[in-house]
């Protein structure tokens, strides 16, 4: 049996508006969004991030879930993006309504990390790659 890592699906509350901070922001790719807006992808190399709104998850997730939101301290989890432009992609995403976290730092191993959350509230660590 072959298990593939396919997707990381965001609940949000605004479907489209998310997919438009990460295109903008980052510059990804839009894959397809649902015509209800409802449901959402993009292409961000062999794996994709989707987005759902929080009226579709609170569908398929009975017993509920705890919605992320940037008045509360983030998920112990975390969106990884490597890049050689760790404090040029750090700006730019804050042009489009992220927040910053951790400002850029060298690590003992050489890779350069910060983090920044998004507009709905996730963690993301943007870095140079390891090694």
């Amino acid at each position: 049996m072959k298990i593939q890592f396919a997707y990381t699906i965001l609940y949000v509350a605004d479907v489209e508006k998310s997919i438009v901070f990460y295109e903008k922001a980052f510059g990804f790719e839009r894959k397809f969004i649902t015509p209800e807006k409802d449901y959402g992808e993009l292409f961000t190399g062999n794996t994709s991030i989707a987005f759902a709104s929080i009226t579709l998850a609170s569908g398929s997730l009975k017993q509920g879930f705890i919605e992320s939101s940037l008045e509360q301290k983030p998920f112990a989890i975390e969106l990884g993006f490597v890049t050689d432009a760790v404090a040029e992609t750090i700006q730019q995403a804050l042009q489009y309504g992220a927040q910053i976290v951790e400002e850029p730092k060298q690590k003992p191993w050489g890779q350069t990390v910060a983090y920044i959350r998004d507009i709905d509230g996730f963690l993301i660590e943007i870095c140079t790659a390891v090694g």
